[in-house]
């Protein structure tokens, strides 16, 4: 489950570095012809990659955490790492309708309007910086526990000590 959490989160970055790439390109070009295909790309990019993406590695986050020392409400960090992957996608599938608007205007506008459109720069940005805070998180795992990981670390010692106490 690591291997495919870690293979989907890394893949959800590299797929908005080029969503953000693309927004780059239709923001900077004068050509009509690169602006509609940078949203076609941006909207093709988002819902065939990004949402699966992100999707998946809300999902195997969860998971993996369940059958994890780590637990899915003992530490802050992956509360604070589950909120803000939870929000990312929840923005992500209400901006997307947005960015297929935008392609399919592209689409039927003349190479002289579709040249004003620009790109979609701020939501892959903030996007970008939240994923690599979730990254720093998952990487250094800060400490602090909760009420309920500070109970289960208890309980563990307990059994510990118990198992250890000689037997008579």
């Amino acid at each position: 489950m690591l291997t495919v959490h870690l293979v989907v989160s890394v893949g959800w970055i590299g797929a908005v570095l080029a969503y953000l790439a693309l927004g780059v390109a239709a923001t900077t070009t004068g050509n009509g012809e690169v602006v509609r295909a940078a949203w076609v790309g941006m909207a093709l990019t988002g819902w065939f990659v990004i949402v699966p993406l992100a999707v998946a590695a809300f999902v195997t986050g969860v998971v993996m955490s369940l059958g994890t020392p780590w637990g899915l409400l003992r530490h802050y960090w992956v509360i604070f790492a589950l909120v803000l992957t939870g929000v990312s996608v929840l923005v992500l599938v209400l901006h997307m309708p947005t960015v297929s608007a935008q392609a399919e205007l592209a689409q039927r506008l003349g190479d002289a309007e579709v040249s004003h459109l620009g790109g979609d720069l701020l939501h892959p940005s903030v996007g970008l910086l939240v994923l690599l805070v979730i990254t720093v998180l998952n990487v250094f795992k800060p400490r602090g526990t909760t009420s309920l990981g500070q109970r289960a670390l208890q309980r563990r010692r307990r059994v510990a000590g118990a198992s250890a106490a000689p037997s008579r």
